[in-house]
């Protein structure tokens, strides 16, 4: 997923959430008409949603005390890669939850009097913002993986110094 070092960008989240968006509405509508009923969310899948947002934030946090000269050990550049992949796939999970949620959030809108319908269009508004909370852990915790150009341009100075 990274391109010329840039990674998950926001425009490309954003183009995620769109797109799931307006497939899961079209396929939900059809669904819908059909005579099936729509899936429910549940309070379980938001704080799980939640749970992971913070797992990737804090799974960030050693590489960015790292790369400030603040770590007190040293930091295997497997498990920074391995927190950068995490953090995307995390941002592009959320994006794709994000997405799901919205589709049905627009689908509940019409009948949202109804209080049933109220309690579901709630219960997927809250996963839709668990989606968001995930997607935002997601790039943060890539932003601290992310190398500033001229420090990599010191480290390869450093390895062409004479020892």
């Amino acid at each position: 997923m990274v391109k010329d070092g840039r990674g998950v960008t926001v425009r490309l989240v954003l183009a995620v959430v769109v797109v799931v968006a307006a497939v899961s509405w079209a396929v939900l509508r059809w669904w819908e008409g059909a005579g099936h009923g729509l899936p429910g969310a549940s309070w379980g899948s938001a704080v799980l949603l939640a749970f992971m947002a913070v797992g990737i934030y804090v799974a960030g946090l050693p590489v960015r005390r790292w790369q400030q000269g603040k770590a007190t050990r040293e930091l295997s550049m497997v498990r920074a890669l391995r927190t950068l992949v995490l953090a995307q796939a995390a941002a592009l999970t959320g994006a794709m939850v994000t997405g799901w949620y919205a589709a049905l959030v627009l689908l509940r809108l019409p009948d949202v009097d109804v209080a049933s319908v109220r309690a579901d269009a709630v219960h997927a508004l809250v996963l839709l913002l668990a989606g968001v909370l995930l997607t935002v852990a997601g790039m943060a915790a890539q932003r601290m993986c992310r190398v500033d150009d001229d420090r990599s341009d010191r480290e390869d100075d450093d390895a062409d110094a004479p020892r």
